[in-house]
């Protein structure tokens, strides 16, 4: 178990090949804040891509940019749950997913899920991500 601040700590059995890119999970005290699921349109609800990197880029964004009227930086953030159209277009970009991601969140790993589904309500989406964070006293 990794000890991340005074309130946080990341739960990772012994014997257990660590997972990359995200952690098995988290045991955190604090503030707890539960986010929407957003998707990669900009502050007016406009799509300004399809693609799907730049979407889930915005997504985060978004996330992040909602999270700071709360006092909450990516760092907080101790669960993401990622709701994709495809499975292959999630896999296909990986490395320009990863990049996209350090570039908004840094290198903090929460606990996360990713679910492909067959449609989300906005129809131009192609990613919705759900976030939930504790923010330490």
């Amino acid at each position: 178990m990794e000890k991340l601040e005074d309130s946080w700590q990341i739960l990772q059995p012994p014997g257990w090949k660590p997972p990359r890119g995200y952690v098995n999970g988290i045991a955190a005290r604090g503030r707890m804040v539960f986010l929407a699921g957003m998707v990669g349109w900009n502050h007016q609800g406009v799509f300004e891509s399809d693609n799907f990197v730049e979407q889930a880029r915005q997504a985060l964004q978004n996330i992040v940019e909602t999270l700071a009227q709360a006092g909450g930086r990516p760092e907080h953030v101790v669960r993401l749950t990622w709701f994709i159209l495809s499975k292959q277009e999630y896999l296909a970009q990986l490395d320009a997913l990863g990049l996209a991601y350090r570039e908004v969140m840094g290198r903090h790993y929460p606990a996360m899920s990713v679910v492909e589904v067959r449609a989300l309500i906005e129809d131009q989406a192609k990613v919705e991500i759900e976030a939930t964070a504790v923010i330490p006293e």
